[in-house]
């Protein structure tokens, strides 16, 4: 089973540390309880989904510490009305974390047949348009403003390709 990583874009240069971060996070793990998936469900959005059977949204709790995602579970016991013959359901509490890169955000949570999902998206920065002032010796500056479209256009510029103007 090969695993699809978000940072794997040309885009997204230089988060290949966050991604070994992640990677070193999951197997760093001691325990395998509650089993999870990470998929990717959009261009920018994952979702974690855990496996949380036996466990009610009252026993759950999603918290965001600075940059880290940590869900815990809890059941309350009442062992004392119950008698078992054979115990193989585990009713442990677990915690488990996750760490977030910059950017990401959680955006909900939904308990539906005995998996949690939550649903992370990463926010992409709208590109700023800069006023840039232009002087040429012994004349006055005057100021070009420049849109990110013409941004592209002038790196291109750059790297050898002619643009009549």
């Amino acid at each position: 089973m090969s695993r699809l990583s978000a940072f794997n874009s040309p885009l997204l240069l230089g988060f290949d540390h966050f991604d070994r971060l992640l990677d070193r996070m999951s197997k760093s793990s001691p325990e395998g309880y509650p089993p999870y998936n990470i998929e990717q469900i959009s261009e920018n959005g994952l979702r974690i989904t855990l496996a949380v059977a036996g466990f009610s949204w009252d026993d759950l709790s999603v918290a965001l510490e600075d940059n880290q995602l940590v869900i815990r579970g809890r059941q309350s016991e009442d062992e004392g009305e119950r008698i078992f013959i054979h115990r193989g359901i585990a009713s442990r509490q677990f915690q488990r974390a996750f760490l977030l890169a910059d950017g990401m955000e959680v955006t909900g949570a939904s308990l539906d047949n005995g998996l949690l999902h939550i649903d992370l998206i990463r926010r992409v920065p709208e590109p700023k348009v800069r006023t840039i002032p232009i002087g040429r010796a012994g004349e006055a500056a005057h100021t070009i403003t420049v849109s990110a479209d013409e941004a592209s256009s002038a790196s291109r510029a750059r790297t050898g390709h002619k643009r009549e103007v």
